[in-house]
């Protein structure tokens, strides 16, 4: 029998041993990497060619829905199941966009974890029941509506990130080796697209998406 081959992404060690100890009491499922955040993720996709990625959104570096785009993007076979904290409308839809196969939150079972891998390596959905809910009410609201996130560009969602983790505009120029005022101009354009006002509702909008935990 085949076994299913899982990457397990999630900038917590201790978390990663968990998962480890958990799936190794399957007889159908070997974990064969682990990475700590996104680009280290997309790298360990194409190296190993996992069937299933285990992956957490709030990660130092590359956040796990950029790199869950860009997994997809290249490698359509490659299922993504996010395993988060976070379970609000706006986040799952946007785990979702992003080409997600499956939802389940931190605080699920074991065997619920299990479950969800096994569906999407069949090529089913997997969406704990919280998720489906706010997906629901997300639609009702918003039918059809564009979430404003997708607007932004990479360098955009690049700065929002840098900005929730507490950066200076200075700081972010410096990190991204860009002038001051192109910081200025990017950081006008995010609060602009997504109708905030000043670097608290962006730090607040971004901890809302999952981008940035709250003991940031």
């Amino acid at each position: 029998m085949d076994k299913i081959k899982i990457l397990v992404v999630d900038d917590h060690a201790v978390l990663r041993d968990g998962i480890r100890a958990l799936l190794s009491l399957h007889d159908d499922i070997q974990i064969v990497g682990e990475a700590s955040e996104g680009k280290e993720a997309i790298e360990k996709v194409r190296e190993l060619e996992p069937d299933v990625v285990i992956m957490d959104i709030a990660m130092p570096g590359m956040d796990g829905l950029e790199a869950t785009r860009r997994i997809r993007k290249k490698n359509k076979d490659v299922k993504v199941l996010v395993l988060s904290q976070y379970d609000n409308r706006e986040y799952i839809l946007s785990c979702i966009k992003a080409g997600t196969s499956g939802y389940i939150p931190k605080r699920a079972l074991g065997s619920e974890l299990v479950t969800a891998i096994r569906a999407v390596q069949k090529g089913d959905s997997f969406l704990y029941p919280s998720a489906s809910t706010a997906l629901i009410e997300e639609y009702l609201q918003r039918p059809g509506g564009r979430d404003p996130y997708e607007t932004l560009t990479a360098r955009e969602r690049e700065i929002l990130k840098l900005i929730a983790d507490g950066r200076t505009s200075r700081e972010i120029a410096d990190m991204l080796f860009l002038s001051l005022k192109t910081v200025l101009g990017h950081r006008s354009k995010i609060m602009e697209k997504l109708s905030l006002h000043n670097r608290t509702e962006l730090i607040k909008y971004a901890m809302r998406k999952g981008l940035v935990t709250a003991d940031t």
